[in-house]
């Protein structure tokens, strides 16, 4: 593992602080883009990371699905009757498809789905935003992970968008809370802050069939942990999820942070960061890294 690293890290350096960091949510355009950090989490726990894989950072849109797991435990199947499990086609905040599918989101991973599962959390937990968070901690074995309140407080500030998403799904009868009060909550999901060792670690669930080494849990039946990780295989990467597929060949979740996370199933979970985005949102650096991996290992889901 130390060996594949080490050439992944050679394969991208001349990428690294390529794209453009995240700027349409003020407190992340203040990040240095020259960084990147990848950790591998290995199914009987071993942790392998090179470069800045212990540097927290935020993990925005990679929480929607710690915040899908939260809801599967309580919902069931009755998930699917609020939103759906096809691919968008489209930008994550993208309200295209909302009106003339009569307030379904397409799936959990684009920021309407993810709304709808936290509204869904919103019915379940006094403070779902602490709920999650004290989940993640548990998966990572990490207490010290906190929501960034500057980061959490920017994206509120910014919210009309996001509002305007809920308050349509409101109309359709498929949001059933106080839409503020589910923002404040959704961005505060977002505004965690965690390593790639820490999201290596916290995901290796779905690598695993839905069971945690660490916590010694089953997180998630295998046949729940199957379809999350077919959800990211479609989903995760939004209007890139296709061109991934194709380059990667893995399930994954990104981030306008910087973070993606993929699932190598019954062997590993990775995580890679680099804050420098492409032209869809994703990390550009990340996805090359990701794509120089499963070349060197040779393998990938399909």
């Amino acid at each position: 593992m130390d060996s594949l690293l080490s050439q992944i890290y050679a394969d991208v350096l001349p990428l690294v602080g390529q794209g453009k960091v995240a700027d349409y949510i003020p407190a992340l355009s203040k990040v240095e883009a020259n960084q990147f950090g990848i950790a591998i989490c290995s199914n009987d726990g071993e942790i392998f990371s090179i470069g800045d894989a212990d540097v927290p950072f935020s993990i925005q849109s990679i929480s929607k699905v710690f915040n899908l797991v939260l809801a599967m435990e309580y919902y069931g199947d009755a998930i699917w009757e609020k939103v759906g499990r096809e691919p968008s086609g489209l930008p994550f905040n993208s309200m295209a498809q909302l009106e003339y599918e009569q307030g379904i989101p397409r799936n959990p991973f684009i920021n309407a789905g993810a709304l709808v599962i936290s509204d869904m959390n919103q019915s379940k937990f006094a403070t779902p935003n602490i709920a999650v968070r004290e989940f993640v901690k548990k998966l990572s074995g990490n207490p010290s992970i906190q929501i960034d309140r500057i980061v959490a407080d920017s994206e509120y500030d910014h919210r009309s968008r996001n509002a305007a998403m809920a308050y349509l799904m409101k109309s359709f009868n498929n949001f059933d809370n106080e839409v503020e009060k589910v923002l404040r909550n959704y961005f505060c999901n977002c505004a965690l802050t965690m390593s790639c060792v820490d999201l290596a670690k916290s995901i290796n669930f779905l690598a695993n069939k839905g069971y945690s080494q660490l916590m010694d849990t089953q997180v998630l039946t295998p046949n729940e942990t199957r379809q999350v990780n077919a959800l990211m295989a479609t989903s995760g990467l939004y209007d890139e999820a296709g061109s991934f597929a194709f380059r990667v060949g893995l399930p994954g979740k990104s981030g306008v942070g910087g973070g993606i996370i993929a699932i190598v199933p019954g062997r590993f979970s990775v995580c890679v960061w680099s804050p420098a985005l492409n032209s869809v949102g994703n990390s550009l650096a990340g996805a090359a890294a990701l794509e120089s991996m499963t070349k060197h290992i040779g393998w990938s889901v399909y």
